[in-house]
């Protein structure tokens, strides 16, 4: 997963930055789709016209904070995870990353690339374009972080796609049962869920191929 750094940036980019940083709070609030230009300026107290020139459009806006939100992804979730020795302890890292990230408090209404895949799946266009291939990079660190532990910490026979898949669940679950059912224990449902995955993980797979 690449992150564009800009160095040594004009006040123009600052802003630009300064602006996409609470656009990606606001559309955890209200969605990419309902994040507007009118409305990220109404809450910044800039004028709509001098937002729009620095998007011209709000196609261009949400595609831009898709990049700031993964962005800020690759620095709380994946790159701290990279300290840890390839194998168990990194996949570990990893998820326990992914769910710290989704309860930061400048992110009120959870990670903001879950309901952007719930608004875009079914649409097409560059919007959707964008969600599909931040999750793709998602999953691939996820599926290479498994890949690496084969022999190691877990069996040769373990499919490394399949465990991303399920360990997916568990986060989609977790936010599902934290942000719109309010409930309390789906931290530590979420944890039970990883560590069973994890102890299934372990275990030789052939029997359990189809």
């Amino acid at each position: 997963m690449n992150v564009r750094i800009i160095p040594h940036m004009s006040k123009g980019q600052q802003t630009r930055e300064t602006i996409l940083a609470r656009a990606v709070g606001l559309a955890s609030e209200v969605g990419l789709g309902g994040l507007t230009i009118g409305g990220l300026a109404a809450d910044l107290g800039m004028s709509k016209s001098g937002l729009f020139a620095h998007f011209g459009s709000k196609e261009a806006l949400q595609q831009e904070v898709l990049r700031k939100t993964m962005e800020q992804f690759v620095h709380a979730v994946v790159e701290p995870a990279q300290s840890c020795a390839p194998g168990e302890r990194r996949v570990r890292a990893l998820f326990q990353n992914w769910l710290s990230w989704s309860r930061a408090p400048d992110l009120p209404g959870g990670c903001p690339f879950v309901g952007a895949s719930a608004e875009f799946d079914s649409q097409s266009g560059p919007v959707r374009d964008v969600v599909a291939s931040t999750q793709r990079q998602w999953v691939a660190v996820l599926v290479q972080a498994v890949e690496q532990s084969l022999g190691d910490d877990f069996p040769r026979d373990l499919d490394p796609e399949r465990f991303a898949f399920e360990l997916y669940g568990i986060y989609l679950t977790h936010h599902l049962y934290r942000q719109l059912l309010d409930e309390q224990r789906a931290e530590r449902w979420a944890q039970t869920s990883f560590e069973e995955l994890i102890e299934r993980a372990r275990k030789p797979q052939r029997a359990h191929r189809e």
